[in-house]
């Protein structure tokens, strides 16, 4: 792939993060299934049991991004943005006939891979921003997975509120804008998602920055849900309701006053000095006097490519180099530097970091799928309150983690991980609240369990881009992704929805009551999630000293490109 030129300036890197939320609530389309899955089983006649198959089609198409982790580092952001348009626009455009009745009697394998299709663009979008973004800012990477996955978390509640106001509840319409509304609003900001020269890490702008931007999606989770309360509690006019939904679309802006202000008050911003070791340094292959790269590579790293060039150089150049003595021979890259798929996949680290990652996320996953069903057992009249306290949680789980971690890895070099061995000692804990079903324990529990889950999913983003590098990370980051489907599968699918049809059947009844249904379930999930602390004590072990050298500056410094 050619070299793409980086935009110049302090302002594109923040132009891109505020085109990228917008990329990122799109990315969450696939949390709508719950709002049309009725009319697809009341219009289209299908049983419950195929409309589970069909969740199962929507998960499987969020998660599994391989192709697109490929894509990006083969392709410009843009390129694939618009793959990712296509695919929302063919597959829920074919749901949409479905449920419209414009077409009738599709079969229904198709709506299956259509549901699969549809949701797979939430791979092409998240990949395409969030590689783009970690490698414009790569000196923030938590606090920037932090505020992009946050949104995706919240997005739900956006969708909610649009659902309930401006779509009128109707799952024709709903399909209808997710076929065209998400496309155009992609498009729209396909243009600002480029690379980017990344801003300086001694521009004390950047982190006040960074804080405007998670207070504005703080108010916005805060704000929804309160809409949500609102909508469930008290009937609202049209008007009001169109009044409070323009409100959610100006904090979603709310990034913009960034870049607007850059350019109002432009203080010394623009005579920033790339970052030794950032991508723009990179891809100009200029010497940095600013620093020496920790992570020393050969003598002509700095010339032999950046982020965007193809992974595949011609052998015959390089060994041509290596009889004129311009490079030396290839060396396995050491952990900070630029892994290749296959040279990470061989790694104790990388699948440390699966496994870890499978057991939180997974275990969390279980609960979420079959949190409607936990509240009935449990004597909750009302589970969407459960499902809005999961979401809420979820959202500052994934923000804090960011800013958190952020400030540790900084001050005192502490690896991430260390963060997900607390959070997994957490969970235990709220599996046995859960087990136990003492009075008043169920909202704290899922609480703790929301907050939970968005610490494990937010802190393996940047940890993973830390070890094996920002080159190949989209490949890489989305095989950890596949933790989640398959963790689904095994402990949501196999274990509790054996538990549960087992426990169901003593009562002779297709629903099952009292907190019998999934006790067995969360003793085995303390367990699990028992099993993955001590995996993630012995990884945080071995990681010490890598984040010690990565961050003995107090800040992340960026090893040259290896000569691998």
């Amino acid at each position: 792939m050619p070299k793409l030129k980086l935009k110049a300036g302090s302002r594109p890197p923040w132009v891109g993060l505020a085109a990228a939320i917008w990329v990122e609530i799109s990315a969450g389309n696939g949390y709508n299934f719950p709002l049309y899955s009725s009319a697809l089983k009341s219009v289209l006649g299908f049983s419950q049991q195929q409309i589970t198959i069909l969740g199962v089609a929507n998960d499987f198409g969020e998660n599994v991004g391989l192709l697109a982790g490929i894509a990006c580092n083969k392709f410009p952001p843009w390129a694939v943005l618009l793959v990712g348009v296509f695919a929302c626009f063919l597959g829920y455009g074919v749901i949409w006939l479905a449920v419209s009745q414009t077409i009738i009697g599709l079969p229904y394998w198709v709506l299956w891979f259509a549901l699969v299709v549809a949701t797979n663009s939430n791979a092409w979008f998240g990949t395409a921003v969030l590689v783009t973004n970690m490698r414009n800012f790569p000196l923030s990477r938590g606090t920037v997975a932090g505020i992009l996955k946050g949104y995706v978390g919240i997005s739900a509640a956006v969708y909610t509120v649009l659902y309930s106001t401006l779509l009128e509840q109707s799952a024709s319409k709903l399909l209808l804008f997710l076929t065209l509304g998400i496309p155009v609003i992609c498009l729209a900001m396909m243009y600002f998602i480029r690379p980017c020269a990344p801003p300086s890490g001694e521009d004390s702008s950047v982190h006040a920055h960074f804080i405007f931007t998670q207070a504005a999606s703080v108010l916005l989770a805060i704000y929804l849900l309160t809409l949500t309360v609102i909508y469930d509690k008290v009937s609202v006019s049209d008007a009001v309701s169109y009044i409070l939904l323009a409100i959610v679309v100006i904090l979603l802006l709310s990034p913009l006053g960034i870049p607007v202000k850059m350019t109002l008050f432009r203080a010394n911003t623009e005579t920033i000095t790339p970052l030794a070791g950032s991508m723009e340094h990179l891809a100009q292959g200029g010497d940095s006097t600013q620093a020496e790269p920790l992570l020393s590579p050969s003598s002509s790293a700095s010339n032999l490519g950046s982020f965007f060039e193809s992974e595949y150089a011609s052998d015959v150049e390089t060994l041509l180099a290596v009889g004129e003595g311009a490079v030396k021979k290839k060396r396995r890259p050491r952990r900070g530097e630029d892994f290749k798929f296959h040279e990470a996949f061989v790694k104790a680290d990388f699948w440390l970091l699966w496994v870890i990652y499978f057991l939180g996320v997974g275990s969390g996953v279980t609960v979420l799928n079959n949190l409607a069903q936990i509240g009935v057992a449990f004597g909750v009249d009302n589970t969407t309150i459960l499902l809005s306290l999961f979401s809420f949680c979820n959202f500052v789980g994934r923000l804090g983690s960011g800013a958190l971690s952020e400030h540790f890895v900084r001050t005192r070099a502490i690896p991430r991980t260390l963060w997900m061995t607390c959070t997994l000692i957490v969970m235990v804990l709220a599996f046995v609240l859960y087990a136990l079903a003492l009075n008043g324990t169920l909202y704290v529990s899922t609480a703790l369990l929301g907050v939970c889950c968005g610490f494990q999913y937010n802190l393996m983003v940047p940890t993973a881009s830390e070890l094996f590098g920002l080159k190949h990370f989209g490949i890489i980051y989305n095989f950890m992704l596949l933790g989640n489907p398959v963790g689904a599968l095994l402990l949501s699918g196999l274990l509790a929805g054996y538990v549960y049809d087992a426990e169901a059947a003593k009562q002779g009844s297709s629903t099952c009551l009292g907190p019998e249904c999934f006790r067995l379930t969360f003793f085995v999930l303390a367990g699990i999630c028992g099993l993955g602390t001590i995996l993630s004590i012995f990884l945080t072990i071995r990681l010490r000293p890598v984040y010690k050298m990565l961050y003995s500056s107090g800040s992340f410094r960026l090893p040259q490109a290896s000569d691998h």
